[in-house]
């Protein structure tokens, strides 16, 4: 078959097919041209899921029209200079317009400030109709109708009107977060009316954007971040350990401005969380980087979605490193949502309140905890010293606890744990404390506490655990990690790429007790392996070091099976449920949970502590 050139029309149907993926590409793409135009009210319609009708409208500064016909143009765009490497606008391939044109019926009404009269333009299946006066204000409107019906095989792709009218509402959300100053719209007979306020560019009014799409709690359950490193300027707020969702739908993040869904940014999200958050579950993020533009390829994929940084492992580090800051910084917090769950189960006929559920999805949290002790579970043999589980000769203080603290736990329980209020008055100093004073002990296993103007309970296994856990990590990261020498060397072949990736991080692997040099152009040897590791896959274990160098310059694999270790010993190490605990006990608990950072949660990700406030609980009883 000869080589021919493909019209104007095929071109631009090949280009929707990578731009225009469904309706709510369309309305991304229409809706960032009204940004890029200085916008201040963004008006959307849509009818059948987006697929019937889709219409746009902005009060921006509109196109003349002498450039309307350009405006449907391939490659013609207002936004783009010489310098490919400085994009400073949401749109800049002057593609989307052509696309959408080519596979729907288009058309263009616009007016500028100095116009006295607006133009319009319309597109038909790629056919380009005629420039024609109309009546318009100021800004832009453009409809789409019929979307696909020049390209039918593409329809049968598409979901149901619900399906594709939630993409929209999604999209407009996720760029409706970075421009807080413009009022958005939603609107159409296929969809309740999504109706966003402007705010204002500040950071209070950035929150109350934010507040908008992701729901009032989320400010109230969230941290700010802020952060600077070579350069990279990170801002926005992330949520407490204990205020989590069932999927990383929300989860936003931004380059510049530009909404962006980019596997580095969520990879280091996960790992900032990887010890405080159930597997199950995922942290809720707005996060904003912005950078110079010659350091960030936008240009990867025709849709804009996807990044590519220069730097990425600065990236991942900036974002890790921010965010666990942040967490270290707020102190313990509950959520609210907690307090809100238990005062559904104190009404009349409610369902009992319950924890989402445990990490693993099949074992509930006493099953979790007990399955860890001995079997056949009995509190008379569960170990009356927390740490009497065979860790002692550890050469470090698992318990994490002061030295004017530990005699307390060393002393053993009471014949009762039965803690009156006024008993202890040097309790009463302690009400001020975030976690209060502790009051009683209940069910052997949940400490009650008194603060000045809230109820706190307390999961004293979980909590613990996570404090022993705490320990063990300072532990094991302020000092090398001991080593066993292998009796022979491991050698193994690896990439000639991955060998040195390997080789340039071998100082850190050997911090953390893997011993490894270079073995010929092609291979490494490996000589000595963690201790905590005992017998181990180490060709398993190298190959997954050089896949994560390769993919994010880090050697967080092996850290993350350190941890995971002294997350066991934690589990095994802690108090158990069924312990009995005197006053002085309980207090020293509670005063080592506020002086340690993630302990909301335990190394599971389940809350270690719930609170109630008082004006809550007189509304239980109708004084409020």
């Amino acid at each position: 078959m000869p080589i021919r050139q493909l019209s104007e029309t095929m071109i631009n149907q090949i280009a929707a097919g990578e731009v225009i993926e469904r309706p709510a590409s369309v309305v991304k793409e229409l809706v960032e041209n009204a940004l890029d135009a200085g916008a201040s009210r963004v008006e959307i319609v849509t009818a059948g899921g987006g697929l019937s009708l889709i219409r746009v409208t902005d009060d921006g500064s509109g196109i003349p029209e002498s450039e309307l016909a350009l405006a449907i143009a391939r490659h013609c765009t207002s936004k783009l200079t010489e310098d490919i490497n400085d994009i400073r606008s949401l749109g800049f391939r002057g593609e989307a317009l052509p696309s959408i044109g080519s596979v729907s019926r288009l058309s263009i009404r616009s007016r500028t400030a100095a116009g006295d009269s607006a133009a319009e333009i319309g597109i038909e299946g790629g056919r380009v109709l005629p420039v024609r006066p109309a009546a318009a204000n100021r800004g832009t409107t453009v409809e789409v109708r019929d979307l696909f019906f020049a390209t039918p095989a593409r329809l049968k792709f598409m979901k149901g009107e619900r399906a594709e009218s939630s993409a929209t509402s999604d999209v407009i959300k996720r760029i409706a977060i970075a421009f807080p100053a413009v009022r958005f719209t939603l609107a159409g007979s296929d969809r309740s009316t999504l109706e966003l306020p402007a705010t204002d560019d500040s950071a209070a009014g950035s929150l109350r954007r934010v507040a908008q799409v992701m729901g009032a709690d989320f400010p109230d359950n969230s941290i700010a971040i802020e952060a600077m490193r070579e350069g990279v300027h990170l801002t926005g707020h992330v949520s407490i350990p204990s205020f989590t969702r069932a999927n990383a739908l929300q989860q936003y993040a931004y380059v510049n401005g530009r909404p962006v869904r980019d596997k580095l940014i969520a990879g280091a999200i996960r790992g900032a969380y990887a010890d405080v958050l159930p597997r199950d579950r995922h942290a809720v993020t707005v996060l904003f980087l912005s950078l110079d533009p010659a350091i960030v390829d936008v240009n990867v994929h025709p849709a804009k979605a996807d990044v590519r940084f220069r730097d990425p492992g600065l990236v991942r580090g900036l974002i890790v490193g921010a965010i666990r800051q942040a967490l270290a910084d707020s102190g313990i917090r509950a959520a609210t949502t907690g307090a809100a769950g238990m005062m559904a189960a104190f009404r009349p006929g409610a369902a009992s309140y319950g924890h989402g559920g445990p990490a693993n999805g099949h074992r509930s949290y006493d099953a979790a905890y007990r399955a860890s002790g001995p079997s056949g579970f009995d509190p008379a043999r569960s170990p009356q010293r927390p740490f009497d589980m065979g860790f002692e000769g550890a050469g470090f203080d698992h318990r994490g606890l002061r030295e004017n603290e530990q005699a307390a736990f060393d002393a053993g329980p009471l014949a009762s744990a039965d803690v009156r209020a006024g008993q202890d008055e040097a309790a009463e100093t302690l009400l001020g404390a975030v976690l209060g004073a502790a009051r009683a002990q209940v069910h052997e296993n949940y400490i009650v506490a008194q603060t000045k103007d809230s109820l706190v309970i307390v999961d004293q296994h979980a909590a613990h655990e996570r404090l022993v856990y705490e320990a063990l990590k300072n532990a094991l990261h302020s000092r090398p990690v001991p080593s066993q020498m292998l009796l022979l060397p491991e050698i193994i072949d690896l990439p000639e790429e991955d060998a040195e990736r390997l080789a340039l991080h071998s100082e850190t692997l050997a911090r953390f007790g893997l011993g490894i040099e270079r073995f010929g152009p092609g291979a490494v040897a490996v000589r000595e392996t963690p201790s905590m590791l005992g017998e181990t896959n180490v060709q398993q274990l190298v190959r997954d070091l050089a896949d994560e160098i390769a993919d994010n310059d880090t050697v967080d694999t092996l850290k993350e099976r350190l941890d995971k270790i002294a997350a066991t010993m934690a589990c095994h190490g802690s108090v158990r449920s069924g312990r009995l605990l005197k006053a002085e006990e309980m207090n020293a608990l509670l005063r080592q949970m506020e002086a340690t950072p993630g302990s909301g949660t335990c190394n599971h990700g389940r809350p270690t502590y719930i609170e109630l406030k008082l004006a809550d609980i007189e509304r239980l009883f109708g004084r409020r």
